[in-house]
């Protein structure tokens, strides 16, 4: 079953090409999402790779965890579900 991961401290530099070139050295990697911003689509700095399944995700953590891609360490870890909106904002 794919597992989805999130990368945090992408380079503005890294394509979606590179983040799968990258994750394929870990495991089978199926895709990869960089986050845009909408109104500028410019690159939020992070992204979401899927792994072909839950080991090749757990090999992908403890290979790519904290290694570079453009100069910047990369931050690897489970994917958490999407939050509807109305939870992330607070009532005052």
């Amino acid at each position: 079953m794919p597992t989805k991961l999130y990368v945090g401290n992408v380079s503005y530099r890294a394509t979606e090409e590179d983040l799968v070139a990258k994750f394929s050295e870990a495991g089978k990697c199926l895709s990869a999402k960089i986050v845009l911003d909408t109104f500028t689509g410019q690159s939020k700095g992070f992204a979401f790779v899927e792994m072909a399944t839950e080991n090749d995700a757990r090999e992908a953590i403890r290979q790519l965890n904290r290694t570079a891609i453009y100069g910047r360490g990369i931050i690897v870890s489970e994917a958490q579900p999407p939050r509807s909106r109305a939870e992330g904002r607070s009532r005052r």
